[in-house]
């Protein structure tokens, strides 16, 4: 058995569990409850099973006590990545330094979630997927297996811009289905659906669905 290798200035609260041969950086926070699993690296000052906080005029309602992260063998969170409780990181999944991966969000196998990337709350992302650096995955979005998201695009989930109370149940992610692949600097608006091996062009602006195997752009 390989004994966990834990840096200087580490907190570890109660009942996580941490598999053979994690090594964790310095400066680290592994909240409560938290399962990590094998060939585990945290690197320094990475937060890991953080409750989320509400501000007070959020809309969304307030949350406690959410269960706890839990961090599949072979994953790598970078430098002050930080990790939400009830979320999943399933196996060799990569989380790049300064990344952000949010409550009730799955993470599928060996996907790569870039530098200062954002992934919001209640969102699935599939496996073998890379979104790279500066992204933004909208609250209640859902992408498929092998999806390709490039630099600083943008995904969106409110048609009212936030003045109407009209928008409270009318949020709406977008999907991403198989092999869907989004150009840097795009923009996605809210629900839309970029069908199987869809493509999105360099710093479009996605107003429709796009259909399966085609190409927009502009």
């Amino acid at each position: 058995m390989v004994k966990p290798q834990i840096g200087r200035n580490v907190i570890i609260e109660d009942n996580v569990t941490l598999g053979q041969n994690v090594i964790v950086g310095h400066n680290v926070i592994i909240y409560a409850g938290t399962i990590i699993g094998e060939n585990v690296i945290i690197q320094d000052n990475a937060v890991v099973g953080k409750q989320p906080t509400r501000a007070k005029t959020s809309i969304l309602p307030e949350t406690k006590g959410l269960p706890a992260a839990n961090i599949g063998s072979g994953v790598t969170i970078g430098t002050s990545a930080i990790i939400y409780a009830d979320c999943v990181i399933s196996d060799n999944a990569f989380i790049a330094d300064l990344a952000t991966v949010r409550e009730r969000v799955n993470i599928g196998e060996s996907t790569i979630i870039g530098r200062g990337v954002a992934v919001e709350n209640d969102c699935i992302v599939g496996r073998y997927c890379k979104l790279e650096t500066n992204c933004y995955i909208t609250a209640y979005s859902n992408l498929g297996d092998c999806v390709f998201v490039a630099p600083c695009a943008v995904t969106t989930n409110d048609n009212y811009m936030g003045r109407s109370k009209e928008r409270f149940d009318k949020f709406q992610g977008v999907t991403v289905e198989t092999g869907g692949r989004i150009g840097a600097n795009s923009t996605i608006l809210p629900g839309k659906i970029i069908e199987e091996d869809g493509t999105v062009g360099a710093a479009s602006v996605v107003t429709k669905d796009v259909k399966k195997e085609s190409l927009v752009v502009g």
